[in-house]
């Protein structure tokens, strides 16, 4: 079993943070997906607050149930000690069948076991057609071969 990635945190150990929260969120399994979240984890997500992971959970909850087809790459930005920051891009269609690409930037800061005790997003979206889609894999973490973000030109 590998060893848990926790602060400080090194170019390798941040990046692979960040695939490993790209590949739990594609998961769209909102009781998976807090567990990496301390138990009394504050976020800012547009403009929603949560704190905690019950809280989280029903974010999450709310949020797939409207974001159908849901597919995730995040991009590791930056990152310090016990912080990281990310770029990330989703795309996804609503109950009417309308297409959005979602654009963002996340801070990141960790306890010391690894846990994520502050998330805080700034997210966009952008309609789009469902022709200009760029991310095709089937549901579930993104294939290790599929471009990222910067190699899509996002």
């Amino acid at each position: 079993m590998a060893a848990p990635l926790v602060p400080p945190f090194t170019f390798d150990t941040a990046t692979a943070k960040v695939r490993m929260a790209e590949d739990g969120w594609n998961s769209r399994d909102p009781h998976k997906v807090a567990l990496v979240y301390t138990e009394d984890s504050q976020w800012r997500n547009r403009a929603e607050f949560p704190v905690g992971r019950e809280q989280i959970i029903a974010f999450l909850t709310r949020k797939w149930a409207k974001e159908l087809d849901y597919r995730l790459i995040k991009e590791m930005w930056a990152f310090s000690d016990d912080r990281i920051a990310v770029r990330f891009a989703y795309e996804y269609h609503d109950d009417s069948g309308h297409w959005f690409r979602a654009y963002g930037n996340e801070n990141w800061e960790f306890n010391a076991a690894g846990l994520m005790q502050r998330r805080f997003a700034s997210i966009n979206d952008l309609p789009i057609k469902e022709s200009d889609r760029k991310f095709h894999w089937p549901l579930g973490p993104r294939p290790q071969n599929h471009p990222g973000l910067s190699d899509l030109g996002l």
